[in-house]
């Protein structure tokens, strides 16, 4: 099957959404990113962000919000082969104060988007979904196939509604989605409430870590690049319907994710153990066989050379 070549990017200004538009564009292909600069963070972040792609000639950006209905048919009226849908209210701990909030943008807003892909001719959906739908477990490594049915945080539950969502689109239109669950993805543009980059803030302003829990928690953290590389292999797969977990395939302690972040950065971190939050869950871990045998998925960046790349990236803001 050829490669797409017009793609719409929703959350385009996102961590993980500007960089997929680079590689896109670096792959010569045409990019309509979508979003609405929802200020949980700094829109210049955002714009820092899209600073090579604003110059493309193959990249436009729309702000506009996945609940307009009116701007969800325009950005598909200029005609797209593929979509990936990464537009979200993010973060398992700010949903359980927000989660009429988080249902109505997670939910209502990809049901927008899917309704307009069908009636625009059925291009290649892809979904970011999430490791949280599998809610609290300590075994592992955790399989597409696995009950997905009892998250324990609003933003886990709109993931897991908006897979079957994606389903039910599927099944009465042929409509070909994948969605794609991300464990913990890390690297350059993350996002500043996630916990390397909050961390890595910390150490290096030689403030206290604080740790929720005892440190104990593990987590399947996996590379950007890798988590990218995997979203342009299943928009140009075209599945007619699939399920795929993105990550490393292997955990790290929050505890190590420190001592691996201090060493790199050069700066001693001072923990301070807090009580564990709500939402939290104490391991994330990707069984990774069937996006490797249907899509070609292989994570090809280590732990320690993903730390060094972030590591260098943030000293250089």
């Amino acid at each position: 099957m050829s490669p797409a070549d017009s793609i719409l990017v929703t959350g385009a200004a996102g961590f993980i959404g500007s960089t997929l538009v680079d590689r896109l564009l670096a792959e010569g292909r045409s990019v309509v990113g979508l979003d609405s600069f929802d200020p949980f963070y700094p829109e210049s972040d955002k714009l820092r962000n899209l600073a090579g792609a604003l110059d493309h000639t193959a990249f436009d950006l729309v702000r506009g919000d996945i609940r307009d209905a009116q701007a969800v048919s325009s950005v598909f009226g200029r005609g797209v082969d593929a979509v990936v849908h990464l537009a979200a209210l993010a973060g398992v701990r700010p949903s359980l104060e927000r989660p009429v909030e988080y249902t109505d943008v997670n939910l209502r807003g990809t049901a927008l988007l899917l309704d307009a892909a069908v009636e625009h001719g059925n291009p290649n959906f892809v979904f970011a979904s999430s490791s949280s739908v599998y809610g609290e477990r300590t075994d592992g490594p955790f399989l597409e196939s696995d009950r997905v049915d009892l998250p324990i945080s609003p933003y886990a539950a709109t993931k897991k509604s908006g897979e079957l969502v994606a389903h039910t689109f599927h099944s009465a239109h042929g409509l070909p989605v994948s969605c794609v669950r991300f464990f913990t993805a890390y690297g350059p543009r993350q996002r500043p409430d996630l916990a390397i980059r909050k961390f890595a803030d910390r150490i290096l302003s030689q403030k206290r870590v604080g740790v929720f829990g005892d440190g104990s928690a593990r987590r399947d953290f996996t590379f950007i690049d890798d988590i990218v590389d995997g979203l342009v292999r299943a928009v140009d797969a075209r599945k007619p319907w699939g399920i795929f977990n993105f990550g490393a395939g292997r955990t790290i302690s929050v505890l190590e994710m420190i001592e691996t972040l201090s060493r790199e950065l050069g700066c001693e971190a001072e923990v301070e153990f807090l009580p564990r939050q709500t939402g939290d869950v104490s391991c994330t871990w990707a069984n990774i066989d069937r996006a490797r045998e249907e899509l070609g998925y292989s994570p090809a960046v280590s732990f320690e050379e993903g730390i060094r790349r972030f590591a260098a990236w943030l000293r250089q803001l």
